[in-house]
C-alpha cells in the first residue's frame, strides 16, 4: 500500500479472494481476453527486433495497480532498456472491473484467477499489487513458477511470511529468477541524491534521523471499516500502511540497520461503520443512512509513535498517522551528522535541504538544491533542467531498475531480505507497544 496506499482494497477493489475456504482463488472466474490486441499492452513500449520482451501479469487492479501500470506502460517509452516490457495480463475477481481496468490502462488481457495469470507462458513477471494478506501465496506461488516478482510493500503481514518469502527469493536468485518489494519513495530523484551524498560522506558520522509521515484520511468517525482497519487483511494500521515506507526509507538513507525500538500505538476511533459498496484508493462509503448496515471493530492501529537506535548507535523517531489533521501525504525526513545535515519533504519532492557545517558558520546554513538536473539520479531521460517530476514517476522508475536488474542477473533492490528487514522493525514496534514501550530489540 505504498504510499499509504500500497495494495488493493479487498473485495471487489482488490479483484480477488484469499484465504480460508478460498483454495481455488479466484478459480471460479473464466479466463478474459480484454481484447486490446492493438492496445498499448499488445506491443512492447519501445520494442525492437533485436531487444526481448518482457512480459507483466499484475494481480490488483485499483489505486496501486493504476500506479504500477502508469510505470510499465511508461518505462520503455522514457528509458532504453535492455528487454521491453510487456501489459500481458491483469487479474481481478470482478469481471466487468478488471476488463474495464486493462481496457483503459493498456493491459493485452485479463484474469479472474491469480493461478491462471501465473500460469501463462506469456508472463515473465508477476507484480503483487494487493492486500497483504495474500502477498505470500502469491508470491510463493509465482516463484515457485519460475516467474520474477515484483511485490508491493509492506512484504507482508507477518514476520513469518517475510521469512518464507525472503527464503524462495534467495532460492530463486540461484535459478536468475529476481524479487523485488515496492518501496517507491527510494525512486525518487532527490532521496536517490540523498543517499549518494549520505555515501560520499557528506554527514559523516550519522547522529539523528526523525521521520514523519502524515495523512488525515481517517479523521471522520463515520469513515467506513475499509479493508486497511482490518488487521487479518491489512497487517497492521497506519504502522504497516505508512511506517513501513519511512522505516525502509529511514534505513536505506542512513545505509545501516535499526537495532532497537521503544513504541507507542494508538487507536482512536474503534468502531466504525460497515462499508456499503466498494472502495478505491483511500476513498470509501458507508450505507446510505450512516451505521444503519451495523458497525464492526477497527483491529489496527490509527497512529504509532516511536524512537530507535540505529547499528551505529544514532538515534532516530519516527511517526506514522492517519490523524494528522490538515495533513495528506506528508512525508518528511532529516538526517543530522557530524559534518552535515539532509532534510526531505514530499511535499516539495524535486528538492533537497542541505546544511555543510564544515563551511565558515559567518555564511553557513540550510540551502535549497534543485534536483532537477541532467546528471541527478533518474533525470537523464526526462525534461530540461528545472523541470520537476511527479510522484507517479517513481513507479517508472522502479520498473526501470527492476528490467535492468532482470537484464543483468543482478539482485534487485530493495530486495526481499530489504522488506523483511522492515517486516521485522515493524514486529518489534507492536510488541514494544504492547508491552507499555519497553525498549524491544530487532534482530540483524
Amino acid at each position: 500500500m505504498g504510499q499509504p496506499h500500497q495494495g488493493e482494497a479487498a473485495g471487489v477493489e482488490a479483484g480477488f479472494v484469499a484465504g480460508p475456504g478460498a483454495e481455488a482463488g479466484l478459480a471460479s472466474g473464466p479466463r478474459l481476453e480484454a481484447g486490446l490486441a492493438s492496445g498499448p499492452g499488445a506491443e512492447a513500449a519501445g520494442a525492437t527486433a533485436d531487444k526481448p520482451t518482457l512480459g507483466v501479469g499484475m494481480v490488483g487492479y485499483a489505486f496501486m495497480g493504476a500506479a504500477h501500470s502508469q510505470g510499465w506502460r511508461t518505462v520503455g517509452r522514457v528509458f532504453d532498456l535492455p528487454r521491453s516490457p510487456v501489459l500481458a495480463a491483469v487479474c481481478g475477481r470482478d469481471a466487468s472491473a478488471v476488463r474495464a481496468m486493462a481496457d483503459r490502462h493498456g493491459w493485452a488481457a485479463a484474469e479472474t484467477d491469480w493461478r491462471a495469470l501465473i500460469a501463462r507462458d506469456d508472463v515473465d513477471l508477476v507484480d503483487i499489487c494487493t492486500p497483504g494478506d495474500s502477498h505470500a501465496e502469491i508470491a510463493l506461488a509465482a516463484l515457485a513458477a519460475g516467474k520474477h516478482v515484483l511485490c508491493e510493500k509492506p512484504l507482508a503481514n507477518t514476520v513469518e511470511e517475510a521469512e518464507a518469502m525472503t527464503e524462495a527469493a534467495e532460492a530463486a536468485f540461484a535459478r536468475g529468477q529476481m524479487s523485488m518489494v515496492g518501496f517507491n519513495y527510494r525512486r525518487l530523484p532527490a532521496t536517490s541524491l540523498a543517499r549518494k551524498m549520505v555515501t560520499e560522506g557528506r554527514l559523516g558520522a550519522l547522529r539523528h534521523v526523525r521521520v514523519t509521515y502524515l495523512q488525515d484520511w481517517l479523521v471522520d468517525p463515520e469513515f467506513p471499516l475499509t479493508w486497511r482497519l482490518r488487521k487479518e487483511l491489512a497487517g497492521s494500521g497506519a504502522l504497516g500502511d505508512l511506517g513501513a515506507h519511512i522505516v525502509d526509507l529511514a534505513q536505506y538513507l542512513a545505509g545501516e540497520p535499526v537495532v532497537g525500538v521503544s513504541a507507542l500505538t494508538e487507536t482512536f476511533v474503534r468502531e466504525r461503520p460497515l462499508p456499503g459498496g466498494a472502495s478505491s484508493g483511500l476513498s470509501a462509503v458507508s450505507e446510505t443512512s450512516p451505521r444503519a448496515g451495523g458497525v464492526g471493530t477497527v483491529t489496527v492501529d490509527d497512529a504509532a509513535l516511536f524512537t530507535g537506535r540505529f547499528a551505529s548507535g544514532a538515534l532516530a523517531s519516527f511517526e506514522a498517522s492517519r490523524f494528522a489533521t490538515g495533513r495528506k501525504n506528508s512525508l518528511r525526513i532529516e538526517l543530522n551528522g557530524e559534518r552535515g545535515s539532509l532534510a526531505f519533504d514530499l511535499e516539495r519532492l524535486n528538492e533537497l535541504s542541505y546544511h555543510d557545517h564544515t563551511e565558515p558558520g559567518t555564511h553557513a546554513g540550510f540551502r535549497r538544491i534543485l534536483v532537477t538536473e541532467p546528471d541527478h539520479p533518474y533525470l537523464e531521460a526526462w525534461w530540461p533542467p528545472g523541470h520537476g517530476l511527479g510522484y507517479e514517476h517513481t513507479f517508472t522508475h522502479q520498473a526501470r531498475d527492476l528490467v535492468r536488474a532482470i537484464a543483468a542477473g543482478r539482485r534487485p533492490e530493495p530486495s526481499f531480505a530489504d522488506g523483511l528487514r522492515v517486516q521485522r522493525v515493524l514486529a518489534a514496534v507492536e510488541e514494544s507497544a504492547e508491552k507499555n514501550s519497553v525498549y524491544t530489540p530487532i534482530a540483524v
